[in-house]
């Protein structure tokens, strides 16, 4: 979910309606520091429907929650169902408070459905973990023969034998050798004994660990842009804007660049949606996710996670990952877990990019770009007439936007804050949406004493206290007002500018032979020297991920002085792929042509791509009709979606007449009492609010 979910647009949209003609006008011309400023005693009346909206996304450590999942996770392990049950003991860990019996239980319940799945070093890991967590003492003897036995499947024979040794000791001490518990413990005991005297082990395993092998191809890389082939060049000119060419003949799967992403923030899954549905009842789900896939912070897939000690949902794949995460970003996000789910991807991008960057760093960007002599620099792109070069009046010299002061155009913030963010193209309305919510993020930094791990800790706390005595409810300290610049800035860039880190991953298809596996966006990132890539829908390139990297590759041959293009969405590439391939067996008029443009309609509406939404969903649209008449449910059904692209993109009198479709339809079949009348009637409501110049305008 890219965008704040949809009660907050509406909140948002109803908001900007009620605005007086001449303060909307100022808004939309305002620099973005001057709108800050001015949204700030705009946020007030919407903070209240923001914090109802914030109480449904569940990020707390909460023990009821543990106990359901710990549940689960016996019954699936009595079912030996191992693999789901380390997800749910992983899931009931990040609900357990840090250092305490109960998490030291899910790590140790956990471990055995690792032993029985023959991952045995993790298995030891997550024994060592119940351990220092506090593992109550009563039950160690059964832990420590596993640990013994896991020892003893790797071929660390010394280390099994001492293991027996502390075991035996263990239960000498505490003198009960004939509960039924006690006498099966000696029974393993002795076994275990027997197989390290015979030496009659198993041949120690060897565990896949996914690790990637590394590329031997030799390669030259560029003095002037970090990361990439020296077959690249950077070109600059006000039709193409920032661009890369290839400097010489590039031959097809050549290398061609490979960046780690500057940020990258894992994107819900499907099921995390359930976060923020709107319920009296407490449901726990029980299905996978991204958040239960994927480390937090790396990306790499997690098999055994380590919770965060603050929030049930930032998972990593080792305590290194959790502590890196913490020291950089999470310490400030932890507490505004809800918040950020509740306001999408696009604004924690933001955030998180300000935090790696730092106080200094930004504020020093903020201010140059505010100064009047850089704005042709800034501008450049944005179709002015500059020439191929825009000149630093300070430096005296032709610089490309974004490069540093030798010239060079690297993966650092200064390239993430020059890329263009297009401020003059997006609607007003979205532009205040992503104003207000930045104003949300800024405003809990300020409320719950955050203010100080944003800035890095440069200021005192003296210091700080000064700064903020006598500051009214509706104004932001001049250090937070220059994150915020920075963040909206970001939140605006990422419409054009954001990378989706995609995975394939592998459907749930039983126990059949062929294994079936669909592209995932995982994460959605900032990579600065791949944003250079323009656009095609007929790219030379393919892009693949590892963790937060990605490698570019010539996917054909590619002549010296032919621009480099990318698809700027995987699924867009494969969709019209495979439009084009249908077209060549399958009429104009077949249902699936229909379901083509329906899938495309989505991935554009994800990327907050109104109208390319709106024209593939009106192409399904007549096809539905076609098939199904024009008064079906599933004619219904089309029009609703429909009906939600228009009302996000602002398209008044379309959205208008298509809710009104809509609900003459949906009220026959469904009831004019189900959830998707109530929403139409809800957007048709926010809609008419509108000023009448709006309406007129649309």
């Amino acid at each position: 979910m890219a965008l704040p979910v949809e009660e907050w647009r509406r909140s948002a949209a109803r908001c900007w309606a009620a605005l007086e003609p001449a303060l909307r006008e100022r808004l939309a011309a305002a620099p973005l520091g001057e709108a800050l400023r001015m949204g700030c005693g705009l946020f007030g009346p919407e903070e209240a429907a923001l914090q109802r909206l914030c109480r449904r996304a569940r990020t707390g450590k909460e023990p009821a929650a543990a106990r359901f999942y710990r549940e689960e996770g016996n019954r699936q392990f009595g079912r030996c169902c191992y693999r789901d049950a380390v997800r749910l003991y992983s899931q009931a860990a990040a609900h357990e408070p840090p250092r305490s019996p109960e998490v030291a239980l899910c790590f140790a319940n956990r471990s055995a459905a690792l032993f029985h799945l023959g991952h045995f070093e993790v298995c030891l890991e997550d024994i060592a973990r119940a351990e220092s967590h506090g593992y109550p003492d009563r039950l160690l003897p059964k832990v420590l023969l596993r640990k013994a036995e896991c020892l003893l499947r790797l071929g660390r024979l010394q280390d099994a034998t001492d293991t027996l040794t502390a075991v035996e000791n263990k239960m000498a001490v505490d003198g009960i050798m004939t509960s039924p518990i006690h006498r099966m413990l000696l029974k393993k005991l002795s076994q275990l004994k027997t197989e390290i005297h015979e030496g009659s082990c198993p041949e120690p395993a060897r565990e896949a660990h996914g690790d990637i092998q590394r590329e031997s191809e030799i390669w030259e890389e560029n003095g002037s842009i970090s990361g990439a082939s020296s077959s690249l060049s950077l070109n600059f000119s006000t039709e193409r804007g920032r661009h890369l060419v290839a400097s010489q003949d590039i031959l097809p799967g050549q290398n061609l660049l490979k960046e780690k992403a500057f940020v990258s923030v894992l994107c819900p899954g499907e099921g995390d949606s359930l976060l923020l549905q709107d319920s009296s009842e407490t449901v726990w789900d029980t299905r996978v996710t991204n958040a239960d896939l994927y480390c937090h912070h790396c990306l790499k897939q997690l098999l055994a996670s380590i919770p965060c000690c603050g929030c049930s949902y930032a998972k990593y794949c080792s305590q290194n990952c959790a502590d890196v995460a913490w020291e950089q970003y999470h310490r400030t996000e932890c507490p505004l877990g809800a918040l950020l789910l509740t306001l999408g991807v696009f604004c924690h991008v933001a955030l998180r990019t300000v935090l790696l960057a730092g106080f200094s760093e930004v504020s020093r960007l903020v201010e140059w770009s505010r100064d009047d002599s850089n704005k042709d620099l800034c501008n450049a792109e944005a179709g002015g007439e500059h020439p191929s070069e825009v000149l630093d009046t300070r430096a005296g010299r032709k610089v490309i936007p974004g490069c540093n002061d030798n010239g060079q155009y690297q993966s650092s913030y200064q390239a993430v804050f020059n890329l263009l963010p297009h401020v003059e193209k997006h609607s007003p309305e979205h532009k205040f949406l992503c104003m207000l919510s930045i104003v949300a993020i800024c405003k809990k930094l300020q409320e719950t004493g955050l203010e100080a791990a944003v800035l890095n800790g440069e200021s005192s706390t003296t210091g700080s206290e000064q700064k903020t005595c006598g500051k009214t409810s509706d104004e932001l300290s001049p250090e937070l007002m220059i994150m915020a610049e920075a963040m909206l800035r970001h939140v605006l860039q990422l419409q054009c500018n954001a990378q989706a880190i995609t995975v394939m991953q592998e459907l749930e298809s039983g126990d059949g032979a062929v294994v079936n596996k669909k592209p995932v966006r995982l994460a959605t990132a900032f990579f600065p020297v791949l944003s250079l890539l323009n656009h095609s829908c007929s790219p030379n390139i393919s892009v693949s991920f590892s963790g937060t990297a990605a490698t570019v590759r010539a996917s054909q041959p590619i002549p010296s002085g032919q621009e480099i293009f990318h698809c700027y969405d995987e699924a867009i590439k494969m969709l019209l792929k495979c439009q084009i391939d249908a077209r060549n067996f399958l009429s104009p008029e077949h249902l699936l042509m229909g379901e083509l443009e329906d899938h495309l309609a989505q991935v554009y509406a994800t990327l907050g791509k109104w109208q390319e939404a709106a024209r593939h969903l009106g192409r399904s649209i007549q096809l539905v009709e076609m098939h199904h008449g024009p008064s079906s449910v599933e004619m219904g059904h089309e029009l609703f979606k429909l009906a939600q692209i228009l009302f996000n993109g602002f398209a008044v009198s379309e959205a208008l007449s298509t809710i009104q479709r809509a609900e003459e339809i949906l009220s026959v079949h469904c009831g004019p009492q189900s959830t998707q009348i109530q929403e139409l009637q809800e957007m048709k409501t926010c809609l008419l609010e509108l000023p009448r110049s709006i309406l007129q305008r649309t």
